[in-house]
C-alpha cells in the first residue's frame, strides 16, 4: 500500500511540476513603451482628463503564449495609473521587439 501511495505521489509531482516551471517572467525591456502606452490609454479612456498620473514602477508578469503560434511567447507588463480619486490597472502585451500586441484597463473601485 505504501508503495502505491509513494508511486502516486511521485507521479502527481512529476505531472504538476512542469506546469509551475513553465511560467516564465516577462522581460522589462519594453518598460518605457509600457509607461508611454499607459499615459495614452488612460487619457483616451477618460476623455483626455489632464489629471492623469502614471506610476513609474512597471511590474513584469508571467509571459503568455501566442494563441496563433504556440512556440512564441508575449511579455506582459503591468502599470498603475490615477486620475483624481480613480485608480486604474493597465496591462500591456508586447512582442519581443516591443511591438504592442494588446492592452487592458481595469478601474479599481468599490461602488
Amino acid at each position: 500500500m505504501k508503495t502505491i501511495v509513494a508511486f502516486m505521489t511521485s507521479l502527481l509531482f512529476t505531472i504538476s511540476f512542469p506546469l509551475f516551471a513553465a511560467e516564465k517572467k516577462s522581460a522589462e525591456t519594453c518598460k518605457p513603451q509600457a509607461i508611454s502606452e499607459a499615459k495614452k490609454l488612460l487619457a483616451f479612456y477618460r476623455n483626455n482628463d489632464d489629471r492623469v498620473e502614471i506610476d513609474d514602477h512597471v511590474t513584469p508578469l508571467a509571459k503568455i503564449q501566442n494563441p496563433q503560434n504556440k512556440s512564441q511567447y508575449f511579455d506582459v507588463l503591468q502599470v498603475w495609473g490615477n486620475i483624481y480619486k480613480g485608480k486604474y490597472r493597465m496591462r500591456f502585451i508586447f512582442l519581443n521587439d516591443c511591438t504592442l500586441m494588446g492592452e487592458e484597463i481595469l478601474e479599481y473601485a468599490n461602488p
